[in-house]
């Protein structure tokens, strides 16, 4: 029996023996950058005629590996396989299913800083935040074996004279997992292993940028004794795969993290009955954020700035909670939106290689391309306080950059840009604060810095977003601690790492028999 659940603690990268250490994974994955990645389905190894290659986004010329591209063909032949592992592996013991992601994390876990390394070559992560990654990595494999234990379980019922009355949770089906290229690892890993220890099988589509992760976390788990069919390990390209997979007769639900757009595209055609089909799909999505920091004017002016700072720039601003909108009082406007202007400029970036780095490369030239744009209509909407600066020389570079006087419905005050663009926006009072912080269609993350407790109170009936945060940073959540997920268009609140997050992938079955 499992101890309680508890967060992986992160590295303490002052030492410098995990500087050390650190430095030598970065060098021993080297030796197998450019290997080529195949399909995997059934347990079997598929070659691919066509073949892409993960690029470094801070070194163009760095290729992390080659990975094969599904077609459509394959496609739906994993999701047959799937089915048919199915029937086999939902009748294996939930302890045992969870024993699996248990020595999964304990192999993670050994192998922490090799995997954190894949995370800065492939994903452009700083040392920081690529071993947050791999500690929510094992954070997620720990905690839903926990929850398997737990809700495979009988549940409890009232109970009736003359009547024996069972309710328990049974799988779903096939499961077709699209997760994000931000938390390649972590979040990944936590949206195939929910699905699988919960007696599912499932087609995992990794990220298009960062394919070769997924690959090396599907090797991790077969090395755990998962047997080989449960997980599909299919890349390909959205256009040509993608509704193949999701329009299949056989899949059961779909499980997405990625943009507002094609989360709703996920959700229109997951909603179509398909000749053949006896069910309807479930579609599990994390869709984005714009995602604001409210600082009342009596709040720690020094604490709201670093939050600022820290959820705005972190990993470049990639990440769906990340502070794209600072609302400010009036009162302190000024001298808030200079602090954080200051911090900003102090920032190192460069290369995430190198363990000072504070702010490394956005991922790709499509996401380049994108924010360029954003920083050009800041440039009209608002007025320039810091950054502004892009160099896509090397790689995808483009500083954190600060627009202040920005309108609240402006453009840049309005869409997910995700990147490192921050919008400051001057608010009349707190009331007014909070409306516009509302005033976006989306509803994930947001954060508020007062020292008043009516403030507090009245934010947090009112901020209307899945995780709300006080007196701290909107970005940063722990498995177990800070279950997550959002409202509105930010998708179906899945509140990832909590304990209604396995029910997604099953369903309740109440048996009852007359004595």
């Amino acid at each position: 029996m499992m101890g309680a659940f508890s967060n992986e603690p992160m590295t303490d990268f002052s030492l410098a023996d995990n500087r050390r250490v650190f430095e030598a994974a970065l060098t021993d994955i080297k030796r197998l950058y450019g290997n080529s990645y195949p399909l995997q389905i059934g347990g079997r190894t598929v070659q691919s005629e066509s073949m892409r290659p993960s690029v470094n986004p801070a070194r163009h010329g760095e290729t992390v590996g080659l990975v094969a591209q599904a077609d459509r063909k394959r496609a739906t032949e994993a999701v047959d396989i799937a089915a048919a592992a199915f029937e086999r592996w939902k009748r294996v013991a939930p302890a045992a299913r969870a024993r699996t992601l248990y020595k999964a994390a304990a192999l993670l876990r050994r192998r922490k800083h090799e995997f954190s390394a894949w995370l800065v070559a492939e994903a452009g992560k700083t040392w920081v935040e690529a071993d947050v990654d791999t500690a929510e990595a094992i954070d997620f494999l720990e905690y839903y074996g926990r929850e398997a234990e737990r809700l495979c379980a009988p549940q409890p019922l009232v109970r009736l004279a003359g009547e024996d009355n069972e309710w328990s949770y049974v799988p779903l089906g096939v499961g077709i997992i699209i997760p994000p290229w931000n938390f390649p690892l972590a979040i990944m890993a936590g949206m195939t292993a929910s699905a699988v220890v919960a007696g599912n099988t499932v087609v995992l589509k990794p990220a298009s940028a960062t394919p070769v992760i997924a690959a090396r976390f599907v090797q991790l788990m077969h090395e755990a004794g998962l047997p080989e069919d449960v997980i599909q390990f299919v890349p390909g390209s959205g256009g040509e795969i993608g509704d193949v997979l999701i329009d299949h007769p056989l899949t059961r639900f779909v499980s997405f993290t990625g943009s507002m757009e094609v989360g709703l595209r996920i959700v229109e055609r997951a909603a179509r009955l398909q000749p053949g089909q006896r069910w309807i799909k479930r579609v599990i999505a994390e869709l984005g954020g714009k995602d604001a920091i409210v600082v009342d004017r009596d709040a720690d002016l020094t604490a709201a700035s670093q939050g600022i700072v820290q959820s705005a720039f972190g990993y470049a601003g990639q990440k769906c909670s990340a502070c794209s909108r600072a609302i400010i009082h009036a009162d302190v406007y000024d001298e808030v939106t200079e602090r954080v202007a200051a911090l900003t400029r102090r920032l190192s970036i460069g290369d995430p290689v190198l363990q000072g780095t504070d702010v490394g490369p956005v991922i790709d030239r499509a996401a380049y391309n994108k924010i360029r744009q954003y920083v050009a209509a800041g440039k009209k909407e608002g007025r320039l306080l810091a950054g502004g600066g892009m160099d896509d020389g090397a790689g995808y570079f483009v500083e954190p950059t600060i627009f202040a006087d920005v309108d609240s419905q402006a453009t840049l005050a309005q869409d997910e840009i995700f990147g490192p663009v921050l919008a400051c926006i001057r608010a009349d009072d707190f009331g007014h604060a909070l409306a516009i912080a509302n005033d976006t269609p989306y509803g994930l993350t947001g954060s508020v810095y007062s020292n008043r407790r009516e403030r507090l109170e009245l934010a947090r009936e009112l901020f209307h977003v899945g995780n709300l945060y006080f007196n701290r940073k909107c970005t940063g959540a722990l498995v177990g601690v800070h279950p997550f997920g959002g409202f509105n268009l930010s998708g179906t609140d899945s509140k990832a790492g909590g304990p209604d997050y396995l029910i997604q992938f099953m369903q309740g079955k109440v048996v009852s028999e007359k004595m």
